[in-house]
C-alpha cells in the first residue's frame, strides 16, 4: 500500500508540473492561475497546495527537472568524451542547449532568471544558484577527464577553465532567452566560435 501511495503521489506531482508547464507556455507565467493549473492537472486546488506553495515553487521544480535531466545526460559525455578538446566541449555544451527548451520556454527562463536576481535570499534563488554550480562543476569535470587522457595540457587549472567556459555559455544563454529571434543554431554557432580559440590554447601538443 505504501508503494502504491508513493506512486500516486509522484503521478499527481508530475501531472501538476506538466499542466503548469503547458499553461505557462500558453498563457505566460504571470497570467497563469493556480486554479487553472489544478483544473488542467485534474486535482483540487487544495491538493495543489499539498505539493507546491505557489507558482514560484512550480517554476523552480520545472527548472530543477530540466537541469537534472541535462546533468544526467552530461555525465555520459564526461565519462566518455570525444577525443579532441573542441569536439568534447561542443558535444557537452550543445547537449545543454538542445535540452534547454524541452520544458521551459524563453519567457519561462526569463521569469526564473528575474526571480533568482530579485529575490537572492529566497529558496528559489538558492536552488537556482545550486543548479548553476553543478553545471559549472560538470564542465570542469570534462576538462579534468580530458587532462587525464592527455588531451589537455597537464599544467592547466581544469577548475578555472571550466568556470570560464561555463560563465560564457551561461551569459550567452541569457542573451539567447532575451532575444526571441535568436535561434538555438545561432546560439550554438556563436558559442562554438568563442570556444575554439580557448580549446586550442589548452590542448596538449600532438605527439611528434
Amino acid at each position: 500500500m505504501a508503494g502504491l501511495r508513493a506512486r500516486q503521489k509522484a503521478d499527481r506531482s508530475r501531472r501538476i508540473l506538466e499542466a503548469a508547464t503547458s499553461l505557462f507556455r500558453e498563457a505566460g507565467y504571470e497570467a497563469a492561475r493556480i486554479e487553472d493549473i489544478a483544473e488542467r492537472a485534474e486535482v483540487s486546488v487544495g491538493t495543489f497546495y499539498n505539493y507546491y506553495e505557489n507558482k514560484g515553487d512550480i517554476l523552480v521544480a520545472v527548472v530543477s527537472m530540466e537541469v537534472e535531466e541535462v546533468l544526467e545526460a552530461g555525465r555520459a559525455i564526461v565519462e566518455a568524451p570525444p577525443p579532441s578538446v573542441a569536439e568534447a566541449l561542443k558535444t557537452l555544451i550543445e547537449q545543454y542547449y538542445d535540452h534547454s527548451l524541452v520544458y521551459l520556454s524563453k519567457a519561462m527562463w526569463r521569469a526564473a532568471m528575474a526571480m533568482s536576481i530579485q529575490q537572492p535570499e529566497s529558496p528559489f534563488s538558492r536552488r537556482y544558484t545550486d543548479l548553476d554550480q553543478r553545471l559549472c562543476e560538470q564542465v570542469s569535470s570534462l576538462i579534468r577527464k580530458l587532462q587525464l587522457r592527455g588531451a589537455v595540457m597537464p599544467g592547466i587549472d581544469a577548475e578555472a577553465v571550466g568556470q570560464m567556459l561555463f560563465n560564457n555559455l551561461n551569459a550567452m544563454f541569457t542573451e539567447f532567452v532575451k532575444q526571441e529571434a535568436m535561434t538555438l543554431d545561432g546560439l550554438k554557432e556563436q558559442v562554438g566560435r568563442q570556444n575554439r580559440p580557448l580549446a586550442s590554447l589548452i590542448a596538449a601538443p600532438a605527439p611528434a
